[in-house]
């Protein structure tokens, strides 16, 4: 079977075998065309200990010690239209909706009993990085969050925002954001036509993932896992991308849920970095 496929097929495991809630597949795919060995059996509670000893820090280490005791999660999605679901057919077909869904769902919290995992969807469309660091106080921090998703560096070149300003600010928000001992994960860049079509717009992008190396901030490789998923047949640019050509479908939103969840994991130390194959 084709191994995203097997990705997107994966199923419901206790959160006390966390090691083994993702196969190395879905992990591999947070690389985009990266992929471990698609064989590979997921690693089960039987081996966990056994790891222990190997795990690196977690780049998300509230999110750790929240998982590690009772009470329940809160997760801001913050950005843009792409946070907001424009393309998506309702608002429960957004990403931050599917991903709230995953996380409970899929990840059964704690090994007693089940604590929620709220994801708030704080994007708006059009916004530049300019709009998002007039809105942080009072669309993000002030909901207290464990974890912040943000997505940006999509509208700055299609509105011209030079991409020093897009750095400065982005770099004021997640620091910002961490003062208040929330964790960031930022996500980049949708690739589609429309992004492709504008002169420099990847600069912001490679700004981004610079920035984010600079600050040690994971991030949800959007760009890399669409390209991933036509290239390995799990869907075609139109099944991802509306006629619009720049805002996500269904179906491409519910992929992007499914990586973010995985990211979320990896960040917080709970499945192997090592698990995928470099």
């Amino acid at each position: 079977m084709n191994p995203l496929k097997r990705f997107a097929m994966s199923v419901p495991m206790p959160l006390r075998l966390l090691p083994g809630l993702l196969s190395v597949v879905a992990v591999a795919a947070l690389a985009g065309p990266v992929l471990a060995q698609p064989d590979a059996p997921p690693i089960t509670g039987a081996v966990v200990q056994e790891r222990a000893a190997e795990r690196v820090p977690a780049k998300l280490a509230r999110l750790a010690s929240m998982l590690g005791r009772d009470g329940d999660v809160r997760i801001v999605a913050f950005g843009s239209s792409s946070t907001e679901g424009a393309g998506a057919s309702s608002p429960a077909m957004a990403y931050p909706a599917l991903l709230e869904r995953d996380l409970e769902d899929r990840l059964q919290i704690g090994a007693s009993s089940r604590r929620s995992i709220t994801v708030i969807n704080r994007g708006k469309g059009g916004d530049t990085s300019e709009e998002m660091a007039s809105r942080l106080e009072r669309d993000v921090l002030a909901e207290r969050p464990d974890l912040v998703v943000w997505q940006t560096g999509s509208n700055d070149p299609l509105r011209g925002v030079p991409v020093e300003r897009f750095v400065e600010l982005t770099r004021e928000g997640l620091k910002a954001i961490r003062a208040t001992g929330a964790d960031v994960v930022l996500m980049d860049q949708q690739w589609c036509r429309k992004l492709s079509g504008v002169d420099g717009a990847e600069r912001y992008g490679e700004a981004l993932h610079a920035l984010a190396a600079e600050l040690n901030v994971p991030v949800i490789r959007r760009r890399a896992l669409m390209q991933s998923w036509v290239t390995h047949g799990l869907m075609t640019p139109a099944q991802m991308i509306g006629p619009d050509g720049l805002h996500m479908t269904d179906a491409g939103y519910r992929q992007l849920a499914k990586a973010a969840a995985a990211q979320i994991l990896v960040g917080a130390g709970l499945i192997q970095p090592s698990l995928a194959r470099n």
